[in-house]
């Protein structure tokens, strides 16, 4: 299990946005539900040593999504949030990367303990919990634009 911290220690994590884009130039973002409490998501983690952050999220959505494509290297966000341990809480800051999706794969990792679905960014900034990861989910027609 990883250790609390100190108290009032932020822990980083890293996700991925993963977004396709549609004929006519839209884009749907694709969530994934977490393991324990089955929120919609975007798929994250914690940083993998030996990786860039970009890296790890995108191996976070090849291993959450079964998701591969291009990672922007150039963080599309930031959101904190609560994170469920065995016997506490932590208060982790999440950096967004987002992902433009060139495949995915018809089995990966964890297909069967989570669902994935696509949604139209603003069908998916409703369902996050989030408020920040909402309103960078609300500018991803922007940012996918750039």
């Amino acid at each position: 299990m990883k250790k609390k911290g100190p108290p009032g220690t932020i822990r980083p994590q890293v996700a991925a946005m993963p977004i396709r884009r549609l004929p006519g130039g839209g884009v749907e973002v694709l969530l994934v539900t977490s393991r324990t409490t089955r929120r919609w998501i975007v798929p994250k983690g914690w940083p993998i040593k030996g990786l860039t952050d970009p890296e790890s999220a995108a191996r976070e959505a090849y291993e959450e999504a079964g998701v591969v494509g291009h990672i922007v290297e150039e963080p599309a966000g930031r959101y904190t949030y609560w994170k469920r341990m065995s016997d506490h809480f932590v208060l982790c800051e999440v950096t967004l990367f987002l992902l433009d999706v060139e495949r995915q794969l018809p089995t990966w990792a964890e297909q069967d303990q989570r669902q994935s679905q696509w949604f139209s960014p603003e069908d998916a900034a409703d369902l996050v919990d989030e408020p920040e990861l909402a309103s960078a989910i609300r500018n991803v027609s922007l940012a996918a634009a750039a």
